[in-house]
């Protein structure tokens, strides 16, 4: 079964959806199938949600096994069903998918997020974190995705800011696309120590990388 989707009739799968370990979150109203399938190269459960009336969920929020982050003020529909607790995060960057790199062990974030809000990333996800860039893109949540296992991130990303990845996740950073070659890689992929799916656009060689970088060969 091919591992490439669509959501909402979108190849950028990264926007609309988010995963954990054990969760993923996609807009209300995803079809039972899609659901299923998703379900299933995650080996997770999926919860259907909306923040704030939109389908732009893994725009916003980003989450690991320890908690969701949500924009501050969100309206949120369906994540009474998960076991983490929601978390609203503050300032002005509410984007939160967009600005926020994270899995169990760490979190990169937008340069110019608060004190405050890293203060909450790290109580909540209960990870070390660091602001920084990947390929000069300020929205680090878009430009790669980061497993327990490994980090895939947009091509531009200089050796100074894979060096710093490397060092405050501790696992392999690669570099690679998604869509045929979108460098904004988390666009296009949602991943978890367990599996992935990748946008419909997404190549042969680029699903080979993929699993190659988040240690996912089957």
């Amino acid at each position: 079964m091919m591992r490439t989707i669509t959501i909402q009739e979108s190849p950028i799968i990264g926007a609309f959806a988010t995963c954990t370990e054990d969760i993923v979150l996609v807009p209300l109203g995803t079809s039972e199938p899609l659901r299923e399938k998703i379900g299933q190269f995650l080996q997770a459960n999926v919860v259907e949600t909306l923040i704030n009336g939109s389908t732009i969920v893994g725009s916003l929020c980003r989450g690991n096994s320890n908690a969701v982050l949500v924009p501050m003020g969100s309206n949120v529909r369906g994540m009474d069903q998960i076991d983490v607790p929601v978390v609203e995060l503050p300032g002005k960057l509410n984007a939160v998918g967009n600005v926020v790199l994270a899995n169990d062990f760490a979190a990169l974030v937008h340069p110019e997020l608060s004190d405050k809000s890293v203060e909450a990333i790290e109580k909540a996800l209960k990870v070390e974190v660091r602001r920084g860039t990947i390929g000069g893109a300020k929205t680090v949540g878009m430009a790669g995705v980061a497993t327990n296992r490994g980090l895939l991130v947009n091509p531009r990303a200089t050796s100074t800011e894979l060096e710093v990845l490397e060092e405050l996740f501790g696992l392999p950073v690669d570099i690679g696309t998604s869509n045929y070659g979108t460098q904004m890689v988390g666009s296009g992929l949602i991943a978890n120590s367990k599996g992935y799916v990748a946008g419909s656009q997404t190549t042969g060689h680029e699903l080979g990388r993929i699993e190659d970088a988040l240690d996912l060969l089957e």
